[in-house]
C-alpha cells in the first residue's frame, strides 16, 4: 500500500545520510496524515521555536546568557527543518525530515569596537589627570591673582630629571627665589636671608632675622632693592612673612614636602652670609626630628646688633649655643644638616636634589666662644625649619600672624 502512493524515482535521487535507518519511519509516516509528525522515540524532538536563523545574520549587540563575550569567536547551530517536498527534487506529503547543519558565525566588528572603547576612555581620562595634577597650581595661581598662591611641590622637580642632585643646576635654578634681608634695629642691624613665595614679593624669613626692626630692606639676586613690611610673625615657630612694596614679576621658590625626607638625602643650601648674597654651600641631611629651643624674647635679637640671623642663640641636646637664650624660649621640631651655614643664613632656603625648597634655614652652631664675626664658622652642625611647618603656618602669619 505504501508503494502504491510513492512516485517513481522519488527517494532515489535523495543524498541524505540518515536515509538508511529511517527509511522504515519515513514510510510509515507518509501514511501517516499529512503534516502530522513521525512518532518515532529516537528521533530528537523538534525545538520549542522555530529555527530561521541565517548563516551571515549579524550578531546582536549583547550575547545571549551563557554565550562568549564579544570579540571571540561564537559558533551557534543553524537548524535548517526540510519538508521533503524542500529538501527532495519530487516533493511529497509525508512528514519532515530534520536536517541539522552547524554554522560557525563570524564574530561581529562591533565587539571589537566596544572592547576598545573604555580602554580608549581610560586613556584619556588619565592624560587630562596628568594634566590636570601637574598644572592645578600654575592654573589657580592664574585665575585667582599670583599673590595668592604659593607655588608648592611634591611631586615635581625644579630642574630637570638628568640633572637632579647637580648642585650647579639647582643654584641656577633657585638662586632667583633667595633673597638678603637686612633688618635696622635701635642698636644695630640684623643681616639674614628670605625665600620668595609669589610673585608679588611675599617672602619667609625667620622671626629672629627682623624681630624688633625699624625698617627692612630686602635685596634679590639681580641687585634690584625693595623696602618691605612685616605681615606676620610667629616666635614659636621663629617664622615671619615680609612683603616688599612695589614688587611683581618675582620668581617664587617651589616649596616641596619635607616629611618625605630621608637621612643621608643631598642638599643644597643658599643664604646671604656676611651679606655675601646668594651663597651656595652644599652637604646632606644628618637627622630629622631635632628639638631646637630658641628665643621669643625680641631683645635678644636687638642683643646681636650687627650678627643677626647667623648668631641667633639657640639651645640643643642640653647645650646652649651662640649666646644665652634666656627665659623665654619656644621648641620645634627641625631638619639637621652639615651644609655649611654662617651668620646670615638664617631665613635661607634648604634645598632638596629636585629643587624644592623643603626647609628655612634657622640655627647653626658657631665654634667661637664669642660669636665675633672674624672667628664664627661652619662646623656642619646647621638647623632647618621643615618647609610643611612652613606650610601650615602660612595662613597664621597672612593673617597677621601668632603673636598679635
Amino acid at each position: 500500500m505504501t508503494e502504491s502512493i510513492r512516485r517513481s524515482g522519488e527517494y532515489e535521487n535523495f543524498e541524505n545520510p540518515y536515509q538508511a535507518p529511517y527509511e522504515g519511519a519515513q514510510q510509515q509516516a507518509s501514511a501517516s496524515p499529512v503534516g502530522s509528525s513521525p512518532v518515532n522515540p529516537e528521533w530528537p524532538p523538534p525545538p520549542a521555536y522555530e529555527p530561521v536563523t541565517h548563516p551571515t545574520q549579524q550578531q546582536p549587540a549583547q550575547p545571549p546568557y551563557g554565550q562568549p563575550p564579544y570579540g571571540q569567536p561564537v559558533v551557534e547551530p543553524t537548524a535548517v527543518w526540510q519538508t521533503p517536498a524542500a529538501a527532495g527534487a519530487g516533493g511529497g506529503n509525508g512528514g519532515g525530515t530534520a536536517l541539522l547543519t552547524p554554522v560557525g558565525a563570524e564574530p561581529g566588528p562591533v565587539g571589537r569596537k566596544r572592547a576598545r572603547g573604555p580602554f580608549a576612555l581610560l586613556a584619556a581620562v588619565a592624560i587630562v589627570a596628568a594634566a590636570i595634577g601637574g598644572g592645578t597650581a600654575y592654573g589657580i595661581q592664574e585665575l585667582t591673582g599670583k599673590s595668592e598662591v604659593v607655588s608648592s611641590s611634591t611631586t615635581t622637580s625644579v630642574v630637570p630629571s638628568s640633572k637632579t642632585g647637580d648642585v650647579a643646576t639647582i643654584a641656577a635654578a633657585v638662586s632667583p627665589s633667595v633673597v638678603e634681608v637686612s633688618a635696622t634695629l635701635s642698636n644695630g642691624t640684623s643681616t639674614g636671608s628670605g625665600v620668595i613665595i609669589t610673585s608679588a614679593g611675599e617672602i619667609i624669613t625667620n622671626n629672629h632675622v627682623i624681630s624688633g626692626a625699624t625698617s627692612i630692606k630686602v635685596k634679590t639676586s639681580d641687585g634690584r632693592s625693595y623696602t618691605a613690611q612685616v605681615v606676620g610673625t610667629d616666635s614659636k615657630k621663629d617664622l615671619a612673612l615680609i612683603k616688599l612694596e612695589n614688587a611683581s614679576g618675582l620668581k617664587p621658590a617651589t616649596l616641596g614636602n619635607s616629611d618625605g625626607v630621608k637621612v643621608g638625602d643631598t642638599v643644597v643650601a643658599i643664604g646671604s652670609p656676611e651679606g655675601l648674597t646668594g651663597t651656595v654651600t652644599s652637604g646632606i641631611v644628618s637627622a630629622l626630628s631635632r628639638d631646637v629651643t630658641v628665643s621669643t624674647d625680641e631683645s635678644q635679637s636687638q642683643g646681636q646688633g650687627g650678627q643677626g640671623g647667623g648668631n641667633w642663640p639657640f639651645q640643643f641636646g642640653g647645650q646652649q649655643f651662640n649666646g644665652d637664650t634666656g627665659t623665654s624660649t619656644t621648641t620645634y621640631k627641625a631638619l639637621q644638616t652639615d651644609a655649611s651655614l654662617n651668620p646670615g643664613n638664617s631665613g635661607g632656603a634648604l634645598i632638596d636634589a629636585g629643587g624644592n625648597i623643603i626647609g628655612i634655614n634657622s640655627a647653626m652652631y658657631s665654634a667661637a666662644a664669642d660669636s665675633s664675626s672674624s672667628d664664627a664658622g661652619s662646623v656642619g652642625l646647621g638647623f632647618a625649619i621643615p618647609i610643611n611647618t612652613v606650610k601650615a603656618d602660612l595662613a597664621t602669619l597672612r593673617a597677621g600672624g601668632s603673636d598679635n
